[in-house]
């Protein structure tokens, strides 16, 4: 819900001019804009909170693996790391920032970096795996310095980006002036009985230029899966007493999904990239009681992982609901062959 506070709106206006007086210097030539010579496939957004990057980032990522040799770069957001650090299987995700560790557990073999200089980190990457034919770059549409040929932009479609305010007095990051740099649009949280005229509208809103496309996707939810399964006594039956617990940027489907199949005696929600310490472990076991358990988000089970830290009475009880994006009114091939078919002229 954008905030409607009176009081920042001079604040989202001083916002609003030094983002377009950033844009213009890049416009300008004065600071610089570094292209590559292979393709770089940017996943972003304009605004804050959760829009499916991440989802859509390994997508991406699976699909583009089957033919060409791949590679993804991150800031690492949360983290409390500075500089080029390879992902690794076994890093802890504080060092890294609980996406890239995610997309690097699922992803094992290809080359996952974290660096907040794009610039650097690729030409590092590209020293490291003089292999890589492509980069994803992960949340990097603000990132000028880098030229990216590809953009893919998520947009939340429970946010109408032309209705929201810039930062703090809603959601805006960036100008939406800025969205003739993308190539795909990949709209969010869509509903299945979207109507002829609500497609329309979506792709009057954003197809200003005949080399965009516009995508329509929702999130389907998977049957819980334990984050310990060595320790987990059996399935979550439908129904059953759980806790919901999510530390992501936008947790209200994540939220209502589990109410319509669960009775959730009670809800933790922290703040994106929540770090879990003792007492949450503490405040997770007193919400369960003695018969519930805990489901929380594919991003949080990653920050979950260390036994040694679990409590056993705990690791019992912990579960995850994995996720992946469906698309309405077209078939993921649709746009994953026209991305590749990109990415190969590009």
């Amino acid at each position: 819900m954008v905030k409607t506070n009176p009081w920042f709106a001079p604040l989202a206006w001083l916002y609003k001019m030094a983002i377009s007086f950033r844009h213009r210097l890049f416009d300008w030539g004065i600071l610089p804009t570094e292209r590559f010579d292979i393709p770089i496939v940017c996943i972003g957004n304009i605004t804050v909170g959760g829009t499916g990057k991440t989802p859509m980032a390994e997508m991406v990522v699976g699909h583009l693996s089957q033919s060409f040799k791949v590679a993804l770069i991150s800031r690492g957001y949360g983290r409390k790391t500075k500089g080029y650090i390879e992902v690794q299987p076994d890093v802890h995700y504080i060092e890294v920032g609980d996406e890239p560790k995610m997309i690097k557990m699922k992803f094992p073999d290809v080359p996952v970096v974290v660096c907040e200089d794009r610039v650097a980190g690729i030409k590092r990457l590209r020293e490291e795996h003089p292999e890589v034919q492509v980069v994803v770059m992960d949340d990097g549409f603000q990132h000028r310095y880098v030229e990216a040929p590809i953009n893919i932009i998520m947009v939340d479609n429970t946010r109408p980006v032309y209705e929201d305010k810039f930062l703090p007095a809603g959601q805006l990051r960036d100008l939406p002036s800025q969205l003739y740099r993308a190539q795909y649009f990949i709209v969010t949280k869509c509903h299945d009985d979207l109507t002829p005229i609500e497609r329309r509208l979506l792709k009057k809103d954003f197809l200003r230029y005949p080399y965009q496309s516009l995508y329509m996707t929702g999130i389907e939810s998977g049957a819980p899966c334990p984050i310990f399964p060595e320790d987990a006594p059996a399935a979550v039956e439908y129904g059953s007493e759980v806790v919901s617990m999510a530390g992501v940027g936008n947790p209200n489907p994540f939220l209502e999904g589990l109410r319509k199949h669960y009775r959730v005696i009670e809800e933790l929600v922290y703040d994106d990239h929540h770090v879990y310490r003792r007492h949450d472990l503490q405040t997770m076991l007193d919400a369960a009681g003695e018969r519930g358990v805990i489901i929380t988000t594919e991003k949080d089970a990653v920050k979950l992982l260390n036994r040694d830290k679990i409590p056993v009475e705990l690791r019992s009880r912990l579960y995850y609901i994995p996720i992946s994006v469906t698309f309405i009114g077209s078939s993921p091939a649709d746009f994953l062959l026209k991305l590749e078919n990109d990415v190969r002229t590009n």
